[in-house]
């Protein structure tokens, strides 16, 4: 019931932008990321392998709705089966934006597609609300909380029990701090660069999306740093450095360290 909801109110946002949208252009970007490791919401997804990670993401003509796609595959052999691209669409907006408590809300829905176990039917739906107030905390740091709603595309998976010791359906919760601290220059020509600064704790209600049987509890806390390099008004660089404390074994059994290097376009 809680994400029909979720997928309805979606939609209708979504039906209202468009009707009040002038006459904006098409915006967005391509993405295209490097990982010395693939961490997601806690799982070592690629077992200490780098990954790669292209995408697209379209604003579509300022009113709110969004789309996009994004693939992640391990770079070295041996992990092809978990290739998995993600479709997703989403309405953003900003409630009150005058005010000390403004606040920004994101809905979306993502399919969660993995093409060389279609015949597994191990694809995975998922709903989620994050919500941010950028203007509450003193100094720009900004609070932000994710629900989220994972479960299996179909009944035959092999990620539903009895098939697996665990089950995909679930929720979890997220919990993240950012905060760009701004330092001197480092290239030449830029008098000043943020940095921006991370922080996000995972309470994981007992959903492994591979099937794992996970427990209910906090499954880890990441930190990370990363900043953008104008190469270009429509191309950034953007190094990027991650610590993860795993708490939970059942997720994840050591800490992990990462870094990203990312090259967008801007359009």
């Amino acid at each position: 019931m809680e994400r029909k909801i979720l997928m309805t109110a979606v939609v209708l946002l979504a039906i209202g932008g468009i009707l009040q949208a002038q006459d904006s252009e098409l915006h967005g970007s391509v993405d295209f990321t490097f990982q010395t490791e693939y961490i997601w919401r806690g799982f070592d997804v690629y077992d200490d392998r780098s990954a790669i990670q292209p995408s697209i993401d379209l604003d579509l003509f300022g009113t709110g709705l969004g789309a996009s796609i994004m693939g992640h595959r391990a770079n070295p052999s041996g992990e092809e089966m978990k290739e998995r691209w993600d479709y997703t669409l989403y309405y953003q907006n900003m409630l009150m934006p005058e005010e000390t408590y403004a606040l920004m809300y994101r809905l979306g829905w993502v399919y969660y597609n993995f093409p060389e176990l279609s015949q597994a039917d191990a694809d995975l739906q998922e709903i989620h609300a994050v919500l941010s107030l950028p203007k509450m905390l003193p100094a720009g740091v900004v609070p932000s909380y994710v629900l989220v709603k994972l479960w299996p595309n179909s009944s035959r998976s092999w990620v539903v029990p009895p098939s697996s010791p665990g089950t995909a359906s679930g929720w979890a919760h997220i919990f993240m701090l950012d905060y760009p601290l701004t330092v001197g220059g480092i290239m030449p020509e830029t008098p000043e660069q943020i940095i921006n600064l991370h922080m996000e704790a995972v309470y994981n209600d007992g959903v492994g999306p591979g099937g794992q049987d996970v427990d209910h509890d906090w499954s880890n806390i990441v930190f990370g740093a990363s900043t953008g390099f104008d190469l270009s008004e429509e191309l950034v660089l953007t190094p990027g450095i991650y610590h993860q404390l795993s708490m939970d074994d059942s997720v994840n059994e050591e800490n992990e360290t990462w870094a990203t290097l990312s090259l967008m376009y801007k359009f």
